[in-house]
């Protein structure tokens, strides 16, 4: 990974100064600085910064809080606070922000390093999961990705097509999807999973069971035999009339 790059925001030339050198010291890369909250909102626009360090008493009209407010809902770019002022006014009033920490000069070096790896990291991990949600969002939403679904698998997205499922199962407050040499086990609910397969080539059999129409071999009231591993799944009662309506019965 690459160096981490940060806009410095302060309005004290010599205490800026001091916070270049100490950045550059731990090895970041200073990517602008700026001495008002208008130029830090501009600099971000300009440079992406991963990190700002932000002066929250600046001079001029857009002090450190409203710019670290504009600049979260224009580029969603962790801010931590550097004040002489804690104060709890001043605190109430930074909080309502969220930044991801809050240091009181005068600071140590120690005090840099470990805030801005701290935030980097909790950034990075918040990107990750807005990632992995909106892709959730979109697979269920979009109807042509019903062919393949996105299963949590060992901290990692595993694309399943759902040609490849035979039936699904439910396990108390979990579910087990089954292919034919696989099982992926989900924190999740039948009817969840019920709702986001597709409707045409699945069906619900029994209140602990999903199976896919095409991969039935056999039925033997009170129970059907899937193709290849002959697994035998039980017909619930009020599932029954379902059943025979959507299995192409001559």
């Amino acid at each position: 990974m690459g160096k981490i790059n940060v806009l410095v925001v302060e309005d004290e030339s010599i205490v800026s100064k001091d916070i270049q050198y100490s950045l550059k010291k731990l090895g970041y890369n200073v990517v602008g600085v700026a001495a008002t909250g208008q130029k830090a909102i501009d600099l971000c626009g300009e440079k992406l910064p991963d990190i700002i360090l932000m002066d929250i008493m600046l001079k001029g009209d857009i002090n450190g809080i409203e710019a670290s407010t504009r600049i979260k809902e224009a580029y969603n770019i962790p801010v931590i606070f550097l004040t002489a002022y804690a104060d709890e006014n001043t605190l109430s009033k930074a909080k309502v922000t969220e930044p991801y920490a809050y240091i009181i000069k005068p600071f140590k070096e120690i005090d840099l390093h470990t805030s801005i790896e701290m935030a980097f990291y909790k950034h990075s991990k918040e990107l990750e999961i807005l990632k992995e949600r909106d892709m959730l969002y979109n697979i269920v939403e979009n109807k042509e990705s019903k062919e393949f679904i996105f299963v949590k698998s060992k901290s990692r997205l595993i694309k399943l097509n759902t040609k490849d499922i035979f039936f699904i199962e439910a396990l108390k407050d979990y579910v087990v999807i089954n292919t034919i040499n696989k099982r992926y086990t989900i924190h999740s609910t039948m009817k969840d999973i019920e709702r986001k397969m597709p409707q045409d080539f699945f069906l619900r059999v029994h209140r602990s069971y999903i199976v896919r129409l095409d991969k039935i071999a056999q039925i033997e009231q009170p129970n059907l035999i899937l193709e290849e591993n002959n697994k035998i799944i039980p017909i619930g009662g009020s599932y029954k009339e379902e059943l025979i309506k959507r299995i192409n019965l001559i």
